[in-house]
């Protein structure tokens, strides 16, 4: 009572103050309910209004023609401008039921385009969805009525799937979505694979901490050439009906006209709506700069879908569940823009039973691409699946018949092996081929019911020479590094420590240990890291 009665004292006398007129009482006397994420939220608002002019003002400054015609300059300043740190600052009272009313009004003014809640229905129709629902692969849908009739309708519908190049190769966290591609395109419809040639200039915030680092338009251009070999192990590309297509968005990206844009498509994004997106509040909660340049991924994205449903007639987008805001987005601009009617579908994100994301190991990410990972290697990284997670990556990662799944999910003890080799040979027979397996089942029975070192043709493997090794020979730290048993040396030298480094299956004592001519007996020998890591060390000339 006593601080109410101060409020309203105050509030009384700066009324009735020569400053009332130029200095609102909100910024003399704030709220102290207003929590920190709002006031980052109200500085972030502040900034966006100030930024926005800031670009306009430049654009008209260069008659646009300079920004159209390089792109560099344009993303590499609005990477500058950090959202969450305003350039100019003043303080606005927003408290959260009003910011909560603002939002509601601007969502209202929308048609509810999905639910994120709705229920998964289990009469299917068409076959596609029928297979993704009973393999796992559906969280959320815009409107899975209207989607299975445009399915099962008879005529092949084009999805697309979005794939940033930031790296030379995707890993196993991607290989859900490719499979749900070849799933499509197995059901009679469409796939597009969607190469983000411009959206990688820019970086997807989504799950992010930090902005990604700008890369060259050379990278992008070779990634996106390693990257597109993967596909083509999973999808059937050509110019039929239902063959796969691979697109890249810096074909319509790059051209735009930045004026142009921010009249013919910004009117339809609110700052109230965008604000509350995952990728953003994600940000602001753990106070990490949100630059103007990442802000801007959801409209690329979003833009994509009507220009993929305009050019290839997509009607689809498929995501993982952290993409729904994004995907919401673009379904929402074509319907505004075009007045077309487009879905929109994600599955769940990966990860194990103990909770960890799926796609990396403590040894680095587990790539898709055997020159960064092994076939050996891949083999290894399934079989090694936990015990709880063999049914489900069954149903994800391979075409094993859900028949034979339920028989393999009733074995118990060491019968779960079976089904773990199955998964094993099952997911990396569609990456690297059927060729691949009998060499690892080779290595396998050597390694692991023999000891054997003979048939070692699966493991990755390194040539040292004789002039190299010389007299003083090669730290076997380095050579760990070298067949990616260890990251560094100071790894190899702890791995060395703790007593589970061995050569020709004896243990390695010493952390200064060299290998020499000396130690080969055979042309080759083999390193151990544990007991599931192997790597051969040939000797040549």
């Amino acid at each position: 009572m006593e601080k109410e009665k101060s409020l309203r004292t105050l509030r009384r006398q700066h009324s009735q103050s020569k400053i009332s007129r130029a200095v609102p009482f909100s910024k003399i006397v704030e709220s102290p309910r207003v929590s920190s994420r709002h006031r980052a939220k109200r500085r972030l608002k502040d900034s966006l209004f100030f930024i926005c002019g800031v670009m306009v003002f430049l654009a008209i400054g260069s008659k646009a023609s300079t920004i159209q015609q390089s792109s560099t300059p344009l993303c590499a300043f609005a990477a500058r401008l950090s959202l969450q740190r305003p350039i100019v600052s003043h303080r606005i009272n927003l408290r959260s039921p009003q910011r909560s009313r603002l939002t509601a009004l601007s969502s209202n003014a929308e048609p509810a385009t999905a639910s994120a809640n709705q229920a998964i229905p289990t009469d299917f129709e068409s076959s596609f969805l029928q297979t993704l629902s009973a393999r796992g692969y559906i969280h959320q849908c815009t409107d899975f009525k209207a989607l299975d009739e445009a399915c099962a309708a008879g005529k092949p519908i084009a999805a697309y799937l979005g794939f940033d190049a930031t790296a030379p190769s995707l890993h196993v966290g991607s290989l859900l979505q490719i499979m749900i591609l070849r799933h499509l395109q197995k059901s009679g419809h469409k796939p597009l694979v969607l190469m983000g040639g411009g959206t990688t200039k820019v970086g997807d915030p989504s799950g992010k901490d930090e902005a990604r680092k700008l890369m060259t338009y050379e990278t992008i251009q070779g990634n996106i050439a390693s990257i597109s070999e993967v596909f083509r192990r999973f999808l059937a590309f050509g110019d039929g009906a239902t063959d796969a297509l691979l697109v890249n968005n810096d074909e319509w990206l790059s051209p735009l006209r930045y004026l142009d844009f921010l009249r013919d498509y910004g009117q339809h994004f609110t700052i109230n709506r965008m604000l509350n997106f995952e990728s953003v509040k994600m940000r602001l909660d753990r106070e990490s700069p949100l630059s103007f340049l990442e802000f801007n991924y959801m409209i690329l994205q979003a833009y994509d879908f009507l220009e993929l449903s305009r050019r290839y007639q997509a009607r689809l987008q498929l995501g993982g569940s952290d993409q729904w805001g994004n995907i919401i987005n673009g379904v929402e601009l074509a319907r505004k823009v075009d007045g077309r009617h487009l879905f929109g579908l994600t599955a769940p994100l990966m990860t194990t039973s103990d909770g960890k994301k799926m796609g990396k190991t403590a040894s680095g990410a587990v790539w898709l691409k055997k020159e960064l990972l092994s076939e050996y290697d891949y083999w290894q990284f399934w079989r090694n699946t936990n015990d709880a997670d063999v049914t489900r990556f069954l149903k994800l990662f391979t075409e094993v018949p859900l028949e034979k799944i339920e028989e393999l999910a009733r074995l118990e003890g060491a019968g779960i092996n079976e089904a773990k080799v199955i998964l094993a040979d099952e997911a990396t027979k569609l990456l690297h081929g059927e060729e691949c397996l009998k060499e690892i089942h080779a290595t396998v029975a050597n390694l692991f019911a023999g000891g054997s070192t003979e048939d070692t043709a699966a493991l990755p493997r390194v040539v040292v020479t004789k002039s190299e090794l010389g007299d003083a020979g090669v730290q076997v730290a380095e050579l760990f590094v070298r067949l990616d048993l260890a990251k560094s040396k100071a790894e190899a030298r702890r791995l060395i420590k703790g007593g589970g480094a061995r050569l020709n299956g004896e243990q390695i004592k010493e952390e200064t240990f060299v290998v020499t001519v000396d130690s080969f007996d055979k042309p080759e020998i083999m390193l151990s890291a544990g007991k599931k890591k192997h790597g051969m060390v040939e000797l040549s000339g």
